[in-house]
Order: C-alpha cells, then sequence, then structure tokens
C-alpha cells in the first residue's frame, strides 16, 4: 500500500499541524497508510498544545520525490508548499483559504469552507465517515480551532467553528476558555527569538497582479514589548525582501488580549499598504484598532490595492 504524506504550509501554525495529524489519524482509521509532516519548526504554541496532550511533532518533510501520493491541508497555494509540490500526485485538499492559482493534472478531492479553521472541516469529515475521535486527537483539533480563531475572538470565526470547538472540548475533557488562554499565552514568549527567527514564525507569501509580498503575524500580550525591537526586525525584513526579491513586507503584531495589531512595513511598495488600510505610516508603522485576521482583515485588502 503507498504511502500518503499528509502536510500544511511552511512556517508552521497551530492548525496547519494538528489539521496534518488529524487527518493522517482519519486517514489510517479508514485503513489507508498515511503520515502527518511538517514543512519547517513548530512554534511554542503548538508545542505547548502537543506537550499537553502527549503527541510527539511530525517529522520534517524538505522536498518531495516525483510522483509522491499527498494531501495537502490549510493551504492550497503552491509557493506556501513544500519543494517538487508541482510534481506530486495530490490527491486530495482540505482548506479554508482563497484558491490562489491551484491547478493539478489529474482529479481530485478538494474540500474547502470559508470557516476559521481547517481542523473544524475535519471534524466533519470525522462525522461523516462515522468515525470516533479520541479524545488526544480532539484536543489538538480544539488547539487549532482556538488558535486560528483566536479563542473564538477572530473575524473569520463562524457559528460551526463555536459548535466544533465546544464539542471537542468536551471529548477532550478540557475546560476551553482556561486551556486555550493558557495555549495562547504561550504562543506569546518571543523573548528568546532572533529579528529573523521573530519575522518568519509565521509567515507567507503572497502574489497579486505583479506585486510579490510577504505578511508575516506574531501574537503578542505586549505591542510595546515587540516594537522596541523595531529597528532590528527592520532590517530583518528588509534582508528578507533583498533575498526573495520581493516588493512589500507586512508584519502584523498582534495583541491577543486587546484584539488590536500594529503593522511594521518594509519594501518598494509601502504605499500599498497606506492605501489598503487607509493610514499614513509613521515610522514605518500603523496601529489597526480590531484588526487580528491575516486571512480575513489583512490578505484581502492588500490584494484589492495591488
Amino acid at each position: 500500500m503507498e504511502k500518503i504524506l499528509i502536510f500544511g504550509h511552511k512556517n508552521p501554525d497551530t492548525d496547519t499541524i494538528m489539521s496534518a495529524i488529524a487527518m493522517a489519524n482519519l486517514k489510517n482509521k479508514l485503513k489507508k497508510e498515511a503520515k502527518a509532516y511538517r514543512l519547517g519548526n513548530i512554534n511554542k504554541e503548538t508545542k505547548f498544545a502537543l506537550d499537553y496532550f502527549r503527541q510527539e511533532e511530525p517529522e520534517l518533510l524538505e522536498d518531495l520525490e516525483n510522483s509522491q501520493s499527498v494531501i495537502l491541508v490549510d493551504h492550497n497555494d503552491f509557493g506556501q508548499s513544500v519543494k517538487n509540490i508541482e510534481n506530486a500526485n495530490i490527491l486530495e485538499v482540505v482548506d479554508h483559504h482563497k484558491i490562489s492559482g491551484f491547478s493539478t493534472s489529474e482529479p481530485l478531492y478538494y474540500t474547502a469552507m470559508p470557516v476559521g479553521c481547517t481542523a473544524t472541516i475535519i471534524y466533519g469529515m470525522y462525522k461523516n465517515k462515522n468515525i470516533e475521535i479520541d479524545s488526544k486527537i480532539a484536543g489538538l483539533m480544539a488547539s487549532a480551532i482556538i488558535s486560528d480563531t483566536l479563542l473564538l475572538k477572530s473575524p473569520t470565526t463562524t457559528d460551526l467553528d463555536k459548535k466544533v470547538l465546544e464539542e471537542l472540548g468536551e471529548i477532550a475533557k478540557i475546560d476551553v476558555k482556561e486551556y486555550g488562554l493558557e495555549m495562547l499565552k504561550a504562543g506569546t514568549d518571543l523573548s528568546d527569538f532572533s529579528a529573523d527567527e521573530l519575522i518568519n514564525i509565521d509567515s507567507k507569501p503572497f502574489s497579486t497582479n505583479g506585486v510579490n509580498y510577504q505578511v508575516a503575524q506574531v501574537n503578542t500580550a505586549s505591542i510595546e514589548e515587540v516594537i522596541k525591537d523595531k529597528e532590528k526586525i527592520e532590517n530583518a525584513m528588509k534582508n528578507f525582501i533583498s533575498k526573495n526579491s520581493q516588493d512589500l513586507f507586512v508584519l502584523l503584531i498582534t495583541d491577543i488580549l486587546e484584539n488590536n495589531s500594529q503593522i511594521l512595513v518594509a519594501g518598494s511598495r509601502k504605499d500599498i499598504a497606506e492605501k489598503a488600510f487607509n493610514v499614513k505610516l509613521n515610522d514605518n508603522t500603523a496601529f489597526l484598532p480590531g484588526v487580528v485576521s491575516r486571512k480575513k482583515q489583512v490578505v484581502p485588502v492588500i490584494d484589492k490595492n495591488c
């Protein structure tokens, strides 16, 4: 039986890791040989959740052999995926992002829903197949929803996310709010990250109308604590732009307690960020009240102004 490789995007976040694990578990229960992988180092938030539920982190995947069978979760953009993905045999995609120039040479299963988290979609797959979700997998999937919806406070949150999180919390036997705050706070400890590491914790490339740009996001309990290293962070962003031929880099520094963000912007097309958010950058920064979602509140408005 051919092994199926399952993975999410580069610079993995909690949803990408947990959805890969949950999807591999589902396929194994359906008598398919599948294994979850990661496309980068896990962050502190994800490590907290993995340790809490005593789950080993997936093996690192750096390249694919031609024609390997894969399932993509939490992404569909080849630029955010593993090296040589264009030569893979993509069997299935499960995602909650916009479809970005995705094409394959063969038919496939493609499940996309406008919900807050990929794990929410995968939960429905378990239910549709009448497969029981054990407490560990439930806890990991709950962690994904908590992360991607900022404990149901993000504008990406849907009623389905709320319902699924409640049910997963019961299966995992956790107090969702108490556990969720503890997990999110674990991810805000940025003290031992270099500036280069900081801008790559959760960073994604995009390209629209010939404009190549990067949007990174870090969660914190204190924007001031992050922005105090502004000069080092800006230098890291400029170096990234130079090495990767980007026109724009937007770092979204999100306060998970107050549900606001501050952006730090670099690149030759900073004007796009000003138009997108209707702000005037002050020393390359601007405060964005109520903005917490890269997927819904940042990338779409940048795209419209490219």
